[in-house]
């Protein structure tokens, strides 16, 4: 009998992607290859008509329909243009279900390739929950995003073709969302090179694969990030999980400030700008080349795909330097007194100030929050922060610190004037117009609202800190008010880049639950 890994294998020998999704490119990294000691290529699924790997099983799985089938899916992105795509090509109609928050060059983009977009709920799972009851209701078939075996097999295909392009590699780094892309490649490249290392990488915010891994099934996340959205996936796929588990050698995960710095790298080489999830495998093998001291290796990275809203370079740019290592945030305790800060400065030992926050306070003591330009990476940072302490200086890195990276370093300087019973939370919550009131009239007006930051990065998840005034004997009727909020939220109370710069004269509140 036949095993099934192999009737994959040879699915994916013979799968025909042509003529509409492309043979991509493998490109060289030679300034990343200088850093880190290793040949690194990238595998550019960019390259495909809709900019993403995606394209591969959407094409694969219709291609098996009879003709003028009628699809439907849900999906807020890549999936949702290959299959719209896929769907033009052969023949087929298509309906896209896609949440109300997504973006409108997405939806544009769907509509543009042929694709009848239906726009329901706020969120993915509503969306996915529509489209199969309107699948099943029109007799149409749905097509999903990845835990399906044809899917599985198209997405395989880019392993085909890395195999013959680079047969010499010595691991090859996967992206991992629902793990469709894994499990293709996965099953192909051990079936044909069971010596080459297949490392899946996740965004620390999303690790489904991971969480699987350690509780030996798909366990459902309570909840994931949404920087790279394209990986955004609660809960890892039953089948592409199965060919994990036996296929996969290693999980990697990365921070938003990794991958960050990965499309900083995608660009400088290759002078393609990737979405987060595009360059998340990259992320992943800088990460994994520095913890193993890897050297002198064959290594090759998926870039997945590159369907970037435009606005949300501004966030990239913000963070690559963190991510990188070449900057650090600090807050410092300094003598409010002349002198002070040039004291500061020549404590820094000549290293680039890169960012500076102050307001008075009061007649004695001065907080500031500092960056400060990094040539050595952690090594530096660890002599900077040794430097510092011999001189007696109060600090806390910040780097870190999520809460001073995306709201904090934007508000230093602003505290109340007396004493009030203050707690502070960090809100998520799905953008689009008008979603900003929306939130505002869900949080409701039985409490004060003493302090409120909100910037939109041009995400599908707008980010919202702020504070309330909540008297003692309140706090239990507040935190079953959060309880009913359908939003993710997080106290910050007790953070101290908070009680820092923006708490002033208040009582320090223990964080509720």
């Amino acid at each position: 009998m036949v095993s099934k890994e192999l009737e994959y294998f040879r699915a994916i020998i013979q799968a025909n992607m042509e003529p509409l999704a492309k043979v991509t490119q493998v490109s060289p990294m030679p300034s990343l290859e200088k850093k880190l000691g290793n040949k690194i290529w990238l595998k550019r699924e960019d390259q495909q008509p809709v900019y993403s790997f995606k394209l591969r099983g959407a094409f694969h799985k219709l291609k098996q329909l009879p003709a003028q089938s009628k699809v439907v899916t849900a999906s807020a992105g890549n999936h949702a243009q290959g299959v719209a795509l896929s769907a033009s090509f052969l023949g087929h109609t298509a309906k896209i279900v896609m949440p109300v928050t997504t973006p409108e060059i997405k939806v544009n983009a769907v509509r543009d390739l042929g694709g009848e977009v239906i726009l329901h709920g706020h969120h993915f799972d509503a969306a996915n929950s529509f489209a199969l009851n309107l699948a099943e209701q029109e007799g149409a078939v749905f097509v999903p995003p990845f835990d399906d075996p044809d899917v599985i097999v198209g997405q395989g295909t880019i392993a085909r073709e890395l195999m013959q392009q680079l047969p010499q590699l010595d691991a090859v780094f996967i992206p991992v969302g629902g793990g469709g892309l894994l499990a293709g490649m996965s099953v192909y490249i051990k079936s044909l090179r069971p010596d080459i290392k297949v490392i899946g990488v996740e965004s620390e915010e999303s690790a489904c694969l991971k969480a699987a891994m350690e509780a030996g099934k798909p366990v459902e996340l309570e909840r994931v990030g949404s920087f790279a959205d394209g990986v955004a996936v609660k809960i890892i796929g039953k089948e592409t999980f199965r060919l994990a588990q036996q296929f996969c050698d290693e999980v990697v995960t990365v921070t938003s400030d990794e991958i960050c710095a990965a499309m900083q790298d995608v660009f400088v080489s290759t002078r393609a700008v990737a979405e987060p999830s595009g360059a998340l495998a990259l992320a992943g093998l800088k990460k994994w080349c520095i913890e193993n001291k890897a050297k002198g290796l064959k290594l090759s990275a998926v870039l997945s795909g590159a369907n970037l809203n435009f606005d949300r370079l501004r966030y990239v740019a913000e963070r690559t330097a963190l991510g990188e290592k070449n900057e650090a945030l600090f807050a410092v305790t300094i003598g409010e007194e002349k002198g002070s800060f040039r004291r500061f400065c020549k404590a820094l030992g000549g290293r680039a100030i890169t960012e500076f926050n102050y307001r008075y306070a009061n007649s004695t003591k001065a907080q500031i929050f500092v960056g400060v330009g990094l040539r050595r990476a952690q090594e530096e940072l660890d002599e900077l922060k040794a430097e510092l302490t011999q001189l007696d200086y109060d600090f806390t890195d910040l780097s870190d610190n999520e809460l001073a990276k995306l709201h904090i370093r934007y508000m230093v300087g602003g505290q109340p004037g007396q004493m009030i019973k203050e707690r502070l939370f960090r809100f998520e919550f799905p953008e689009y117009p008008g979603a900003l009131e929306r939130f505002l009239d869900t949080l409701g007006a039985n409490w004060n609202i003493t302090l409120f930051h909100y910037r939109n990065h041009g995400a599908a998840t707008g980010n919202v800190l702020a504070a309330f005034e909540i008297p003692d004997n309140d706090n239990q009727a507040f935190q079953e008010h959060l309880s009913r909020l359908a939003y993710g939220y997080q106290e910050e109370t007790n953070n101290p880049c908070y009680q820092r710069f923006l708490a002033g004269p208040v009582e320090k509140l223990a964080e509720a639950g």
